[in-house]
């Protein structure tokens, strides 16, 4: 028996796959614990119809992170830290407060985790931190670290 799977399936394969199975199995297993579905000619369509759905969308969140990705990097943002002796900094920037500093200075809503910040900004100048925004899509945003 031919099934298109729901869901991911050890040792079976991955969702939106059609597979073929022993009646037995199918009928037992994987039919009432919804993790497959017969594959007619009607299954497979609304298959079809929904992963060109899923694909219209992947390429709205795309180019969706592409524009924002634009304003990111044209954009700059300050942040102040208070200086030790000698100049140097006391204290350091981390990845919530950029966030933030993104959110009031720029006004987007950039998630934190999205920074690739290794680890805390500890000097003043001008950093260039990426974001992350997309599996495709990561921009540069301008960090300037000045003192208090």
């Amino acid at each position: 028996m031919d099934i298109v799977l729901l869901e991911d399936v050890k040792a079976l394969g991955k969702k939106g796959q059609i597979v073929k199975v022993n009646d037995g199995y199918a009928r037992n297993f994987i039919l009432p614990k919804k993790l497959g579905m017969e594959a007619n000619t009607k299954n497979l369509n609304d298959l079809k119809l929904q992963k060109a759905n899923e694909a219209k969308i992947a390429a709205d969140q795309l180019e969706a992170a592409k524009e924002l990705g634009k304003k990111i990097e044209e954009a700059s943002i300050t942040l102040t830290i208070r200086a030790g002796e000698g100049g140097r900094a006391f204290g350091s920037v981390s990845g919530k407060e950029i966030a933030q500093a993104i959110t009031s200075q720029l006004g987007l809503d950039i998630d934190k985790k999205k920074l690739v910040l290794p680890e805390p900004l500890k000097t003043f100048g001008t950093h260039e931190v990426p974001v992350k925004l997309h599996k495709e899509v990561t921009a540069k945003l301008n960090v300037k670290v000045i003192e208090s």
